[in-house]
C-alpha cells in the first residue's frame, strides 16, 4: 500500500510535499509523488501539438526534480509523470495502479492562507475518489522529522459516524498519536469553547451537548474494544457565531490532523461532502483527511482481521 501525492506540473505544490511527507513518515507507508499531464495528441495531429506535449512532459519532470531535491531522506518516495485526459482521472488511475490508500493534495492558490481551499481538481476528487483524500491548508509547512501527534475526528454524536470514529482511532493507534473527538456548533452570539459536560448558554445548546457527551462516551467504549487503541483519548465541543469561530475555538497544535466523514446522503463508496462537512473543511487550520464511509469500514475490518 502507498500514499499518492498529486504534484502540480508547474512545481507549485510545496504544501502537498510537506503533508505527504508528514503522513508517510508517520505511517511508514511508501509515497508516490506524481505529476499528471494531458495525454499525447492522436497520430497525424499537427507537429506543434506534439512539441507542446513534449514541453509539458519536460516541465513536469523538472517539477518532480524540484520535489526530489526538497524531499527528506527518511521517506521512501517514487516519482511518476502520468498522462491522462484530466488530472483527476489520472490520479484515480494511479490510485488503482499503485493500490494507494490515500490521495494527498494541496489547497488552491486562490484560497485563504492557513486554511483549506478547494480547487477544481480537489472538488472533482471529493465526488469521485473511493479512497480518503488528504488536503493541506494553503502555505502548510512541517519541521524536519515532524510526525502526526493527534487525530481529531469531526463528530456530531450520530450513529452513522461510528465507522469514522473507529477508523480514526485505528489510524491514531498505529501512528502513536492521540485521538480527539471534536463537535462543532454554530449559534448566533455564542463565542466560547466548552469541554464536554459543561452547560451551554441555552436549553437547545445544553441538550445538544448532553447528547454529544453521551454518544462520545459510548463511542470511546467501542474504541476500547479495538485490537489497538490510542494512548490518549479526549473530546471537546466548540461553539461559534460562524464556522470560522467554531473551528478557531478548538486548540490546534503542530502534528494535528482533522478527519471528516462523507455525508450519509452521498454514495457509500466515494467521498461526498455534506454542507456541514464542507464548512468544517473550509475553515480547518490543520490538514484535513476526508474519508468515504466505505474506506472507514475497510480500515476497521482490516484492523480486526490482523
Amino acid at each position: 500500500m502507498t500514499l499518492l501525492a498529486g504534484y502540480a506540473p508547474d512545481g507549485d505544490s510545496s504544501g502537498t510535499v510537506h503533508l505527504a511527507t508528514l503522513l508517510a513518515r508517520s505511517s511508514g507507508e511508501p509515497l508516490v509523488i506524481c505529476a499528471v499531464i494531458p495525454s499525447p495528441p492522436p497520430p497525424g495531429m499537427a507537429r506543434v501539438d506534439a512539441e507542446y506535449h513534449q514541453q509539458l512532459r519536460a516541465e513536469a519532470e523538472a517539477a518532480l526534480a524540484k520535489a526530489r531535491a526538497d524531499m527528506p531522506s527518511d521517506v521512501n518516495v517514487t516519482y511518476v509523470v502520468h498522462e491522462a485526459q484530466s488530472t483527476s482521472s489520472g490520479l484515480l488511475d494511479l490510485v488503482h495502479e499503485h493500490e494507494a490508500k490515500m490521495i494527498v493534495l494541496d489547497s488552491s492558490t486562490a484560497g485563504v492562507f492557513g486554511h483549506v481551499a478547494l480547487g477544481s481538481v480537489t472538488s472533482r476528487l471529493l465526488h469521485s475518489s473511493d479512497v480518503p483524500v488528504a488536503l493541506a491548508p494553503r502555505g502548510f509547512r512541517t519541521k524536519p522529522g515532524e510526525v502526526v501527534r493527534r487525530v481529531t475526528a469531526a463528530y456530531s454524536g450520530t450513529p452513522d459516524q461510528d465507522d469514522l470514529v473507529l477508523a480514526a482511532a485505528t489510524v491514531a493507534a498505529r501512528v502513536d498519536a492521540g485521538l480527539r473527538l471534536a463537535a462543532f456548533a454554530v449559534r448566533a452570539n455564542a463565542q466560547y469553547t466548552t469541554t464536554l459536560g459543561t452547560e451551554g448558554d441555552s436549553p437547545v445548546i445544553s441538550e445538544w451537548a448532553e447528547v454529544v457527551e453521551r454518544e462520545t462516551n459510548a463511542a470511546f467504549e467501542r474504541v476500547r474494544a479495538l485490537p489497538e487503541i490510542p494512548d490518549v483519548m479526549e473530546s471537546v465541543i466548540s461553539h461559534g457565531r460562524n464556522w470560522a469561530e467554531a473551528l478557531e475555538g478548538v486548540e490546534w497544535d503542530r502534528g494535528d490532523v482533522l478527519t471528516v466523514g462523507s455525508s450519509k446522503a452521498g454514495p457509500l463508496a466515494r467521498v461526498f461532502l455534506g454542507s456541514r462537512a464542507a464548512k468544517i473543511v473550509r475553515y480547518s487550520p490543520v490538514p484535513v483527511v476526508v474519508v468515504p464511509r466505505s474506506a472507514s469500514t475497510r480500515i476497521v475490518d482490516q484492523a480486526e482481521a490482523e
